[in-house]
């Protein structure tokens, strides 16, 4: 049985520069020994008849053709505009530059 002891979760918490309290080691230390346990059992898996994959799900393009359509009327595009400044949409400034 795979286990790992408070100075690996200590270890581990300093090298990703993470400060955790005593009760926080605790619940890592559980946790990441649960992890390793499942790792071990899927060692156990017979995978001699399976090739190297990077993805198990086949990929496919779910994108649609680039139509062109009439555009939306503006005042239907402005309706629920939170801020407008007719006839134009308003955002809030990002940058204070050239002001």
């Amino acid at each position: 049985m795979a286990s790992i002891d408070r100075a690996d979760v200590e270890h581990v918490a300093h090298l990703a520069r993470l400060h955790l309290d005593d009760d926080e080691v605790d619940r890592m230390q559980a946790q990441l020994s649960n992890i390793l346990e499942a790792v071990e059992t899927l060692r156990d898996v017979d995978t001699s008849s399976v090739g190297p994959t990077a993805s198990v799900i086949e990929l496919e393009n779910v994108m649609r053709d680039d139509v062109a359509t009439a555009p939306m009327p503006r005042a239907v595009t402005l309706a629920n505009a939170p801020l407008r400044d007719d006839p134009y949409l308003r955002v809030p400034t990002v940058l204070e530059e050239g002001r």
